[in-house]
């Protein structure tokens, strides 16, 4: 299976737990009751996913001000990870999924057109879930620079 169902608001959330940048297990679970942003990334330390990264950091305190969790989930090793939040200062977990299985669940893997090219990737995604874990805002290939403020703005925020 290389493409997945994509999310669309009113879904449930699928659940999951993976390994942060600190070698720490979180779940999804552990942030029923608060609202959380969940955004898939194609790379850790490349120059578009260090844009989006630094966006969310230098936003971190207004979305977590208005109830908004961050996490974000690449395909990238635990290692890797722990690497690009030091060089960044990242301050928010960064998950590791590697083998690709929270990516898929959540529609965030599948064909994209790369230079004119189709390939089989992540797919930039963003997802807004409510206290309950329910999707409230499902964004698909979303543009690294200016994404934070769209989102902000979406929000309400």
């Amino acid at each position: 299976m290389t493409d997945s169902t994509r999310l669309a608001a009113g879904d449930t959330a699928p659940e999951f737990t993976l390994t942060d940048q600190n070698g720490q297990s979180v779940s999804l679970a552990d942030y029923r009751g608060q609202k959380v942003v969940v955004y898939f990334y194609p790379a850790a330390m490349t120059p578009g996913c260090t844009t989006q990264a630094c966006d969310f950091r230098d936003n971190l305190a207004s979305l977590a001000q208005a109830g908004y969790q961050v996490l974000g989930v690449s395909k990238d090793t635990q290692a890797k990870l722990a690497k690009f939040a030091e060089n960044d200062h990242l301050t928010f977990p960064l998950l590791s999924d590697e083998d690709l299985t929270v990516h898929r669940a959540y529609g965030a893997w599948g064909e994209k057109n790369l230079y004119g090219k189709v390939v089989t990737g992540v797919l930039r995604s963003t997802f807004v879930l409510d206290e309950a874990g329910v999707v409230t805002l499902a964004l698909y290939n979303v543009k690294a620079t200016g994404h934070v403020a769209s989102l902000r703005k979406k929000l309400g925020l």
